[in-house]
């Protein structure tokens, strides 16, 4: 097919979706948001998080996650990954039930 004649992956959204998306969307990033930093404050624990979590944290990298928790900076999440074998693109949701069990045992010690 021509470029000029080929279609567009894309549906079309009417404004009302599309705003009813970016709705959500803001929700999903004040959610986490707070949930960042209630982990930065120690008032939520990762290991709790890990265990069973919330469903507007499921599409999060767990390396932004990790990187909420007290002492554990860049370094120290890049290593922890490494040691649990996690791809640093890999999502909360994502993770497999050994990797989500390597995570939160680490965390626990």
């Amino acid at each position: 097919m021509p470029p000029s004649e080929q279609t567009s992956a894309t549906p079309v959204r009417t404004l009302a979706q599309r705003l009813d998306a970016l709705g959500k969307a803001n929700q999903i990033r004040s959610r986490r948001a707070r949930l960042k930093k209630d982990l930065k404050k120690g008032v939520k624990q990762i290991d709790e998080i890990l265990a069973d979590p919330p469903e507007f944290i499921r599409t999060a990298k767990v390396v932004d996650v990790l990187l909420a928790v007290p002492n554990c900076g860049k370094m120290k999440s890049a290593k922890v990954l490494n040691h649990c074998r996690i791809s640093s693109n890999k999502t909360i949701g994502g993770l497999s039930e050994r990797q989500r069990r390597e995570l939160i045992t680490f965390f626990r010690r």
